[in-house]
C-alpha cells in the first residue's frame, strides 16, 4: 500500500469517477464531500467541547 497515492493512480481514479457519474454531476459530488467533510470536523469539534468545559483556564501567578 505504499505506493497507493501515486499521480498515476490519482489519475485512473479521476478518469473513472468521471465516466461513472458524468461531468455535469462533478460539482455536485465534490460540494456533498466538501460538506460531509466539514459536518464530521465540527461533530469531533463538539464532542471535545462536550467532554470539556468552553471556560478559559485560570493562570497561577505567584503572590508577590
Amino acid at each position: 500500500m505504499d505506493g497507493l497515492f501515486q499521480p498515476t493512480h490519482l489519475l485512473f481514479i479521476l478518469l473513472i469517477v468521471l465516466i461513472i457519474f458524468g461531468p455535469g454531476k462533478l460539482p455536485e459530488l465534490g460540494k456533498g464531500f466538501g460538506k460531509g467533510i466539514r459536518e464530521f470536523k465540527d461533530a469531533l469539534k463538539g464532542g471535545q467541547s462536550a467532554d470539556k468545559p468552553n471556560t478559559p483556564e485560570q493562570k497561577n501567578t505567584p503572590a508577590s
